[in-house]
């Protein structure tokens, strides 16, 4: 896949698809009429652009699908298999509108969210700090992230001790860190593409063909079993899983807010160029929306596939057995389950996986959470966001400090699984902010030409109303108030 954009303090490549106008722009915040380029038309020429979808995909995946998605399957067996499908596309319409808006501005999500008032501190509105709050509890989700990562490193490679051992841990947890702060503390982008890209291929054919292949072991499951995954039931005793697996699997709060950043580097808004108001720009505007389109529709597939790939798992594995595994046993589990039904084939082939899915979303969530929050400290007042010197020398302080302090918390507290969930509620919370955003920025400050796609606006009406009941439910669990069994 061609890497086209550059990341902040990265030189732009002549590589296919550059602008060939004369340009020192080395910023993909700032919009440069001499960056301006013609958009591919046809599917193939899309297909050059796509990036920043797969980088979201290699976040959400760890998250949700193999901790949470696959707890749920092992609670409640296949019967909410249709809320995979449902959580995984429900959402998308939110990022689409989203993303819209930044590639008509050039201005990230955050950035946005400072225009729905009141304003409170600086430039940033109560969305900017509602997401604030939300990133503080994320740090337990990120924890343990990065605790289902080093688990599966422990288990393969059990250093220091036996597999799972406190020691075993404490070291594949220094040497993650280390991995990571070395490939991210540069600040490019096209680091964390390439990446992203590499794990989305590992983890997706891992988990696809484990999937695929337990029909042929003891844990068979059958097309009855998939076809009552369809019914929209919810059994007692699931609602509390089924709310965070709906909070976290697909694109969640956060990672619709990353998406515009991603899109910004990859030079989406760059390329479409600054609204001058001309035809010529609306047209270029029209031609890079499709291409953010096409680039959201192949992570939506990677996401779902893999998603019910892992719910399939845990209830075809687990969900018999009644066992619903807690902390690091969660990996420990799956892995054993391989182990004896396909030997010690399935059992490398789901740790490599695991692993995969896992460390990808440790890279992403470290390489993008450093640029939101460098971006609220400049909504707040602090610097200049235009600045690159000063804004790359942030990104970089952060993306040491931020992993350390992820790591901290699982080695703390050491429960992947409760770690997940608890951010799973906290992005389902901010979801309904990020919701009210997205309906005030596209009722000001996109023009009508770009929102007269009925079908569009019908799809984002039904993720709006979905998501709001998803806010309600996450509220009312916050205050300890009980809907449903």
């Amino acid at each position: 896949m061609t890497t086209n954009s550059t990341a902040p303090g990265e030189p732009s490549a002549g590589s296919p698809g550059t602008p060939t106008a004369a340009s020192t722009n080395d910023d993909p915040y700032h919009l440069d009429p001499r960056d301006a380029l013609e958009p591919p038309t046809t599917f193939a020429g899309k297909l050059k652009y796509l990036g920043p979808g797969l980088v979201i995909s290699a976040a959400v995946i760890g998250s949700g699908e193999l901790i949470t998605t696959t707890a749920l399957g092992a609670k409640a067996g296949f019967v909410l298999l249709w809320l995979v499908i449902i959580s995984t596309a429900v959402k998308v319409w939110v990022q689409l509108e989203l993303a819209q808006w930044t590639i008509l501005s050039g201005k990230p999500a955050l950035e946005g969210y400072g225009h729905v008032g009141p304003r409170l501190i600086g430039r940033a509105g109560w969305i900017n700090l509602l997401w604030i709050l939300m990133d503080f509890a994320k740090v337990l989700q990120r924890g343990g992230i990065i605790g289902g990562a080093v688990a599966a490193l422990s288990i393969m490679l059990p250093v220091f001790g036996e597999p799972l051992s406190t020691p075993s841990l404490i070291f594949w947890t220094i040497v993650s860190l280390a991995v990571v702060i070395s490939l991210l503390v540069t600040n490019k982008y096209s680091i964390v593409e390439k990446f992203s890209v590499t794990a989305v291929i590992i983890f997706t054919v891992s988990t696809v063909g484990l999937a695929l292949s337990l029909p042929f072991t003891d844990f068979a499951y059958s097309s009855t079993d998939v076809l009552t995954g369809l019914t929209f039931a919810i059994p007692a005793g699931t609602l509390g899983f089924a709310v965070a697996m709906f909070g976290i699997t697909g694109v969640g709060a956060d990672e619709m807010t990353t998406y515009t950043y991603w899109c910004l580097e990859k030079g989406y808004a760059r390329y479409t160029g600054p609204n001058d108001g001309t035809d010529e720009r609306a047209r270029r505007a029209r031609g890079w929306i499709s291409v953010m389109r096409t680039d959201v529709l192949v992570s939506w597939i990677v996401s779902t596939v893999c998603t019910m790939s892992f719910y399939v798992i845990g209830a075809a594995i687990l969900h018999p057995q009644g066992l619903v595994p807690e902390g690091n046993d969660m990996i420990t589990s799956l892995s054993s389950m391989y182990s004896s039904t396909m030997g010690e084939t399935g059992h490398w082939i789901f740790l490599i996986g695991a692993f995969a899915v896992l460390f990808s979303t440790f890279i992403a969530s470290s390489a993008s959470v450093p640029r939101l929050w460098a971006n609220t400290v400049s909504i707040l007042g602090a610097f200049d966001w235009t600045n690159l010197r000063t804004r790359t020398r942030i990104i970089r302080v952060l993306t040491v400090a931020f992993p350390i302090i992820w790591a901290l918390s699982y080695l703390i507290i050491q429960s992947p699984v409760i770690m997940v969930q608890i951010g799973g509620v906290a992005s389902g919370v901010f979801l309904v902010a990020v919701v009210i955003a997205v309906w005030y920025l596209r009722s000001r400050e996109v023009p009508a030409e770009f929102k007269s796609n009925n079908f569009f606006t019908v799809m984002l009406i039904f993720a709006s109303l979905a998501i709001g009941l998803l806010g309600i439910y996450s509220i009312f669990e916050t205050f300890g108030i009980e809907i449903g069994a």
